[in-house]
């Protein structure tokens, strides 16, 4: 397995890149989110990696961070994800956002993504709900507020109101509420609106 390459970068082509290692060219897909931080054409850089074999090919797909790389290998492990859809989804929003979006059950935020569609979105939801968290963005806030928000969002959904309704009442509620005390201003504050 290649876990890091390091070396200077002679090609951009998004999503794309050719790394030279000490002679050898590796060409290296990268999620936008890595590309947009690469360096100028001729300067080094240093990638995460991860490489997939397949009957036909070997492909290696490059990281700027630990936490995306991670998040690409869960994303991998779920049926019907494949290394692209793995790839979009990680261009198409940060490791952060992807923890908040399966935290707060939010399938309308990874539907945004070119190539998710509601059921890929619903089945990334369940199969990542324990699976992505503190390990992946550590300090990130979000993580530890998630599970109360998570439990107050499904009680507002689960009366009536709709994932935007809901989402705008979880906004305005202040951190370190109980569950109970969340679903109680949430409630007053949709009433109110």
């Amino acid at each position: 397995m290649i876990g890091r390459l390091s070396g200077v970068l002679l090609e951009k082509n998004p999503p794309q890149v050719m790394l030279e290692v000490q002679g050898v060219g590796y060409e290296v897909d990268v999620p936008m989110s890595t590309f947009y931080n690469l360096p100028g054409v001729g300067e080094r850089v240093t990638l995460l990696t991860h490489l997939i074999v397949r009957e036909d090919a070997h492909l290696l797909y490059g990281f700027a961070s630990e936490a995306e790389r991670k998040a690409f290998r869960q994303l991998l492990k779920i049926s019907g994800v494949g290394a692209r859809t793995a790839l979009s989804l990680l261009s198409g929003m940060s490791v952060a956002e992807l923890v908040q979006a399966v935290a707060m059950q939010e399938a309308g935020r990874l539907t945004k993504v070119p190539g998710i569609g509601k059921k890929t979105a619903e089945r990334l939801l369940l199969e990542l709900k324990d699976k992505l968290g503190a390990g992946l963005t550590a300090g990130v806030a979000v993580n530890r507020a998630a599970p109360v928000s998570s439990d107050v969002l499904n009680a507002l959904l689960s009366l009536g109101y709709n994932e935007k309704e809901a989402l705008h009442a979880l906004k305005q509620l202040p951190e370190g509420l109980s569950v109970s005390d969340g679903i109680r201003q949430a409630l007053k504050s949709l009433a109110r609106g």
